[in-house]
């Protein structure tokens, strides 16, 4: 008997009866894809296959992994308990749903595609209202998600696959034809400056004082707010504590999702080490041995003497220590874009852009009819009145150091990168299944052993 939406397929039907408890404890790392050889002594295995790379249907369950899955719910209170006093209650960037969470519902990670045939950018589309699960459909959103980028699997050169662009074995393994990966790539920038906001929306005497520990712990561009008692000079919040803001954790349940679905599958699921991030992007100090890559856009400071002490940067020659990639191009299309100069003419209108993107005239919370398909009843005009957006007061304060940042340092954020690699990667493939069973004791599961059965003949 069919599952509903799956249109008699017989994977998609097996991949949704799995029970999930059996999916999370027999899940296991397959690093070796078909047609791929292990040397190893005694344990070499040398495969008599061609490499078989995975069929569109088999990619687009793993590309629907990364995308939209419905509406969010704003599930918080709207005053403080204590006193009845309105708490700020719109944080979030975005009010659609994706596969796992994010700070704020920034879903500020990106993802790539690479195979055999190129490297993908992969679009992030409007939620499904029909939540439809059949061939067609997945096969239909994963073609319009998909922007290439490259007409070629990204990679270094051959016989350059030494540090520091794989580490160790993964050199052997990954990225290997056959094979699927999906790289995350997490832009911080828009969500630092929300984050920003969000923490100077504290009750009075807890909004902390935010200081440049870059900078001999100045005040970072805070020092009229302390003297107004906006700030208090008593909770002391470096800049370098701040780190990426916990935005990058939506990478890493997104991979730990993808990775549990394609073991359900009966695919091989490897989470391992990138190329070198910094490789990878195109950063200016190895692109002459790698090449561009993929190209992202980067921002070099100018040096300034401060640097020395603040950086360690000893010469203006040395500049390029600290470029940072700002976003991506393709096509005369902005892909990604950080909320910071270049793309901005000063960070005055990269914070002004974050806010209007949530409270402006097309913002998230000026669209009556979203928020209608999240609330019933009347609740979604009682939401968009009642909860309270920013004050004034946080938005000029979080620009402030917003504008410090980038005056002082010559870039921003700072303290971390706009564009952030986690710098591990999902690889996908069809496993070598006479590895396994020579060298291990269950080392595939029935749904490995049935996977061709199921997906190569639908």
């Amino acid at each position: 008997m069919s599952t509903p939406g799956t249109a008699g397929h017989r994977g998609l039907e097996a991949l949704l009866s799995r029970p999930l408890w059996e999916t999370v404890f027999k899940r296991r790392t397959h690093r070796v894809s078909r047609g791929a050889s292990v040397p190893a002594g005694s344990m070499s295995h040398r495969s008599t296959h061609r490499p078989e790379p995975l069929g569109e249907l088999e990619e687009a369950v793993l590309i629907a992994l990364t995308g939209a899955s419905g509406l969010t719910m704003p599930d918080r209170p709207f005053e403080d308990p204590r006193d009845h006093t309105p708490i700020m209650a719109k944080p979030n960037l975005n009010m659609t749903g994706r596969t796992a969470g994010s700070p704020d519902n920034a879903q500020a990670t990106h993802f790539f595609m690479i195979n055999d045939s190129g490297t993908y950018y992969l679009r992030k589309l409007p939620p499904s209202r029909d939540h439809a699960f059949d061939p067609d459909t997945l096969i239909g959103r994963a073609r319009r998600s998909k922007v290439r980028v490259l007409d070629h699997r990204l990679d270094v050169a051959a016989g350059m696959r030494d540090f520091p662009a794989y580490l160790d074995s993964n050199r052997f393994l990954s990225n290997l034809p056959g094979t699927t990966l999906f790289l995350p790539v997490v832009d911080l920038s828009h969500q630092y400056i929300n984050a920003l906001m969000y923490l100077l929306t504290q009750p009075e005497g807890a909004r902390p004082t935010v200081v440049d520990d870059r900078n001999f712990y100045r005040p970072a561009g805070v020092r009229k707010w302390v003297k107004s008692g906006f700030l208090n000079p008593s909770v002391k919040l470096p800049l370098g504590s701040l780190g990426p803001m916990r935005t990058q954790v939506e990478a890493d349940l997104l991979l730990q999702n993808m990775m549990l679905v394609a073991d359900a599958m009966g695919l091989g699921a490897w989470i391992h080490a990138t190329i070198s991030p910094q490789i990878m992007l195109g950063d200016p100090k190895f692109s002459r041995t790698y090449g561009r890559m993929l190209g992202f856009d980067f921002a070099t400071p100018r040096f300034r003497p401060a640097d020395i002490l603040r950086w360690q940067v000893p010469l203006p020659k040395y500049a390029g220590l600290r470029a940072h990639p700002v976003g991506l191009r393709a096509g005369g299309e902005h892909l990604i874009k950080g909320a910071c100069p270049p793309n901005y003419p000063s960070m005055h209108e990269a914070v002004e852009s974050v806010v209007r993107s949530k409270f402006g005239e097309e913002g998230v919370y000026a669209d009556k009819d979203l928020f209608g398909r999240i609330y019933k009843d009347g609740y979604a005009q009682r939401y968009l009145a009642e909860a309270s957006e920013y004050d004034r007061q946080v938005i000029d304060c979080a620009r402030d150091i917003c504008v410090y940042v980038h005056e002082t340092h010559g870039r921003f954020p700072a303290h971390t990168d706009a564009i952030h690699v986690p710098g591990i990667w999902l690889q996908a493939h069809h496993v070598e299944s006479e590895y396994y069973d020579r060298f291990f004791q269950d080392g595939l599961t029935e749904n490995h052993r049935r996977h061709a059965s199921r997906w190569d003949d639908g």
